[in-house]
């Protein structure tokens, strides 16, 4: 069975996210996706909440998707799930930079598996979670970003936070 691993702080999930979860699980038997914390990001969510998301979202897929939470290295994360791919999507060539550096120290790290990289279709592409949250938290309407469910989501959060420049 090959599996694949989307790694991702998907805080919040937005349709980029799923866009590339859609096309992840056609190249594979098991794609799980791997919900993990970034020292360097400051989540709205937390990462229960995140998982929570994910799954809900995942759910009519019809593929063999799991969501699991991960905090480790990536690639110790993959082996783990008993990976061979690490599904990566990319919005623009600043992604591609990033990513390609990341690819290349993960190949380092064990080259048994690979990184294939997705580019998110044209429409979504300048879709980014951190985006989506200043929107929101701003009043600006995310309906176009991401599904009804997780903008209800991010609604009761910037209501409980409060709306900036409110």
């Amino acid at each position: 069975m090959r599996t694949g691993v989307y790694p991702g702080t998907f805080d919040p999930i937005t349709r980029g996210h799923m866009d590339i979860i859609r096309r992840g699980a056609k190249l594979v038997d098991r794609l799980v996706i791997g919900v993990t914390t970034n020292p360097s990001k400051s989540p709205m969510f937390a990462l229960g909440e995140r998982m929570e998301m994910v799954r809900r979202e995942v759910a009519g897929i019809g593929a063999e998707v799991e969501v699991v939470s991960f905090d480790s290295l990536l690639m110790a994360f993959a082996e783990r799930e008993g990976a061979t791919i690490i599904v990566r999507g990319l919005r623009a060539v600043a992604d591609f930079e990033y990513e390609f550096q990341m690819a290349g120290m993960n190949q380092q790290l064990n080259d048994r598996v690979d990184t294939v990289f997705l580019m998110a279709d044209v429409s979504l592409q300048p879709i980014a979670s951190r985006l989506v949250k200043e929107i929101a938290l701003y009043g600006g309407d995310i309906a176009k970003f991401v599904s009804p469910a997780v903008a209800a989501d991010v609604a009761r959060r910037v209501e409980q936070i409060g709306r900036k420049g409110a």
